[in-house]
């Protein structure tokens, strides 16, 4: 079995979508089997949190994974680049609570390791990676939910449905064989709605979220055009749900399937999976 990681390291910074705060990142490859990890470098004795499934703390628009000692939130954009462009082991260094929102999406980051280069790794087998799904796995909440389904190939499909026209009943299936994540998934932009702006400050988020970094949209329209893609709303819970389910660290060959799905319900699906994956395990 072969895994990657970087050739080299690359660093960027800017603000945390909730915390507002500035924030540096130092990406580094990392050995293998180590998988991608966070490290808390401007904390004491610089903690250690595991960018795995077990580590989520919190799921409120946004992913947050703790440690120990320490905590990182806004994790899903620069691990669903990592995952999407095959980086298997990364050692990811941050200076601050958060992980920098960046444009809203993946891009910066996938260009970044795109740039970098990425190097192959001789490694043992995790019995876990050759789990085979084979019958489907549900997680819900009234009429949202994802789903893993047995399937012959990997796909990721979903749906959202917003009272907002501009947004309104959007749906997209997208195969990592088929098209690459660097141009089908990376570019899709975060985005909100006009409407929980006030509701959401007051609540202590998005402190660090503007025009620059997310789409907006209220009742006529978007706010900042124009999209990257027609379907970009969409395309962009592709895009968080992949790096959710990277917290799997190598994810069953299934058809993702999810509908006005949040963060929760991602890493609820992420959970059983791996729940499944060791009792099959356990068995054999």
């Amino acid at each position: 079995m072969t895994q990657r990681t970087l050739k080299s390291e690359f660093e960027l910074s800017g603000i945390g979508l909730h915390s507002g705060e500035q924030t540096r990142v130092r990406v580094l490859p990392a050995a293998v089997g180590e998988g991608r990890y966070f490290v808390r470098i401007d904390l004491p004795g610089a903690p250690i949190i595991p960018a795995k499934i077990e580590a989520v703390c919190q799921t409120a628009l946004s992913t947050e994974l703790a440690g120990i000692d320490a905590q990182i939130r806004t994790v899903e954009h620069l691990l669903a680049a990592l995952a999407g462009m095959g980086a298997d082991n990364a050692r990811i260094e941050v200076e601050g609570p958060e992980v920098p929102l960046l444009d809203g999406s993946a891009q910066v980051w996938v260009e970044a390791i795109a740039h970098t280069g990425l190097v192959p790794q001789e490694s043992k087998q995790d019995p876990t990676s050759s789990f085979v799904l084979e019958q489907p796995i549900w997680v819900r909440h009234g009429d949202a939910f994802a789903a893993a389904l047995p399937s012959a190939e990997t796909r990721f499909s979903y749906g959202i449905d917003f009272e907002e026209q501009a947004i309104g009943n959007q749906w997209y299936s997208w195969s990592p064989e088929a098209e690459s994540f660097a141009t089908a998934i990376a570019p899709a932009r975060t985005f909100g709605l006009a409407r929980q702006v006030d509701q959401l400050r007051q609540a202590g988020l998005i402190k660090g979220g503007t025009l620059e970094n997310a789409l907006v949209c209220d009742r006529s329209g978007w706010l900042n055009p124009p999209l990257r893609f027609t379907n970009e709303p969409v395309r962009h819970k592709i895009l968080d749900l992949v790096g959710d389910l990277s917290l799997l660290g190598t994810w069953p060959k299934a058809h993702y399937l999810a509908y006005k799905a949040s963060h929760n319900l991602h890493v609820q699906l992420g959970q059983a999976l791996k729940s499944e994956a060791l009792a099959t395990l356990d068995k054999s």
